[in-house]
Parts: C-alpha cells; structure tokens; sequence
C-alpha cells in the first residue's frame, strides 16, 4: 500500500531522485522542508501545510542523525549522548520548528531549530540555562538578568521570544552559499510570526557564530555588560551567546531575507497532529465543525488555507 504520508515528495523515502517531486516542480528547485509543531492557528501563514506523523517523525530523525554525526566528527559530543538509534536529541525538539535543507536524493543535508517560547516559561525552562555560561558563578546571574530584559522586551513589542540551535550542514556544503541559506531562512521565519527576539548559543568552531553575527546577530549584554566567549565543557568547543532581533538584520542581507521571508509562504510545511486545544483561525465554530463532522485532514492530506475555509462554509 502506498503510504500517503509521501505526498510532498512521493520518492523520498524510496531514494528514487529522478522522479522526486513537490507538487509539479522538481525538487531540485525546491529543496527545502519545514518542519512544524502541533497544527494551530499558524496555518494561515502557510499556502499548504501536510498533516502525517509518521512523515514529521521520519523526517525529524533524520535530522536528528545528521546532527549526531556532524557534531561526533566535529568532536562537541560523545557516543553516549545519543539515542539507541543514533540520534543526538534536544529536549526542544518535538515543539520546535525545524528549518530542513535536502540534497538532491531528498536526504537531509542540514538543519536548523527555531523554538518559540510562550512568555510564561521561566528562565531554568530555555536552552539557554544550560549553558556553561548560565551555570557560571560569575557570569550566569547577569545572563538570567540579560535574557529575562530581552524577554521583556518582546513582550512590550507584542513579539515572541525564540531560541535559535540545532545547526548542522553537511562539510561539503559548508563553504558554499548553503552556510547563510539555512539562518536567512530563520530570519524570515522570525518575520513571519510577526516579529521575534532571539538568543542563541553558537559555537566558534566552523565559523558558525561569526556567520549568525554577519547576517546581523550580536553579543548578548546586560548594561554595559557584553559576554565573553567562553568554553562549554558540554560540546567540548568555545561559544558566544548571540542576541537577534527581527526588525534589525545586517542592511546588506535586509533584501535576501525578505525574500527568504517572502519563499517562506510556499515551503513545504509537514505538521505532525494538532494542538488539543486547536481552534479555528475564525472562531470556535471551525473547530466544533471539525470534531462533528469528523473532517480533520486524514494522516497524509495535504490541507490548504482555501480547504479549511471551504469545509467550514466561509472564506476568508
């Protein structure tokens, strides 16, 4: 039987990369996935979003494989630290966004984490508190101070606060322009939420934080306060704590990542269920609608904004 779950790319999983495809464009010019959390009122932003768990969950691991073996080579973690199956998982991963860029076989050749946070976490709830720095006796209370302004911050801006990780790219690909493709990307994303405030752990090896700096990251300070690199015993390497903020990217990248942010309503995004608490983008009565009628997408249908409305008798 086939497996609906493929209908993004109907090879993908099978490695056939001659007929490969999304839609009617070939994958080859379209080699990019999203990956997203539970099914809510996100959808709009989005012309076509694929609702299939077995999907989400196979292209998740392999991610998550890419990750262990890039990070094992590089030598930032241990055997140890990875699931039976060889996989390097983040505690954030199953309600993150995952950015995923695919070679032309339709395998996973770098990825990149966009986890957003409701403002009521507490601080020892982000990444960031894990840190080497954050557990610092000299530096990590002015890092608690730092991270809580910034998230603030956000919140009197009416944004979201997000933490950026889970990089990781191919070598062969590193020094190609892939290496900024991937974080434009998550710039445009912070836009299409409607703008976010940022923090990110990178590391100094392979240039990654001085990339994430170019496109317009900056060092995190509290006051006149700036943090230093420092070493985390955690991934074996040196890092920064990089701060972003969506309305103030590097000028020279500003058009590039309107364009990723503009390319972005046309990703092909792969959800893997719904919220619980899922309501429709209009009022209760979408949701009502659905769990009476019984029409939520079936594992593998691929749901537009257009079919939403239309099951539910309105448009927008």
């Amino acid at each position: 039987m086939t497996n609906p779950g493929l209908s993004i790319h109907s090879a993908h999983m099978e490695g056939n990369h001659i007929a490969m495809s999304f839609g009617s464009r070939p994958l080859k010019s379209d080699r990019m996935i999203l990956l997203a959390p539970r099914f809510g009122d996100w959808h709009a932003s989005f012309d076509s979003v694929e609702v299939d768990a077995i999907h989400h969950r196979h292209l998740l691991a392999e991610a998550q494989r890419l990750r262990a073996r890039i990070y094992l080579q590089d030598g930032a973690i241990q055997r140890g630290q990875l699931s039976p199956d060889g996989r390097f998982v983040h505690s954030h991963d199953d309600h993150s966004w995952h950015l995923l860029l695919l070679d032309a076989y339709g395998r996973v050749s770098g990825c990149a984490r966009y986890r957003l946070h409701n403002h009521h976490v507490s601080f020892s709830e982000l990444g960031v508190s894990t840190s080497a720095l954050a557990r610092c006796l000299n530096w990590g209370e002015s890092l608690r101070h730092a991270v809580e302004s910034k998230r603030a911050e956000a919140r009197r801006r009416g944004y979201v606060y997000a933490e950026l990780g889970g990089w990781a790219l191919i070598e062969e690909m590193r020094h190609t322009r892939e290496m900024l493709r991937l974080p434009m990307y998550i710039c445009g994303l912070m836009k299409t939420f409607g703008g976010a405030l940022a923090v990110s752990t990178a590391t100094i090896r392979n240039r990654s934080s001085s990339i994430l700096r170019k496109l317009g990251g900056h060092r995190l300070h509290w006051g006149d306060i700036e943090f230093p690199t420092y070493y985390d015993p955690q991934y074996a390497c040196h890092m920064e704590v990089l701060g972003f903020d969506s309305d103030f990217p590097n000028p020279k990248y500003t058009s590039w990542i309107q364009e990723c942010h503009r390319r972005l309503r046309h990703i092909a995004v792969v959800c893997g269920g719904y919220c619980e608490d899922w309501k429709g983008p209009i009022s209760t009565r979408i949701r009502t609608h659905f769990e009476k009628q019984q029409q939520k997408p079936l594992v593998g249908e691929r749901l537009s904004s257009s079919d939403l409305y239309s099951r539910c008798g309105e448009r927008p």
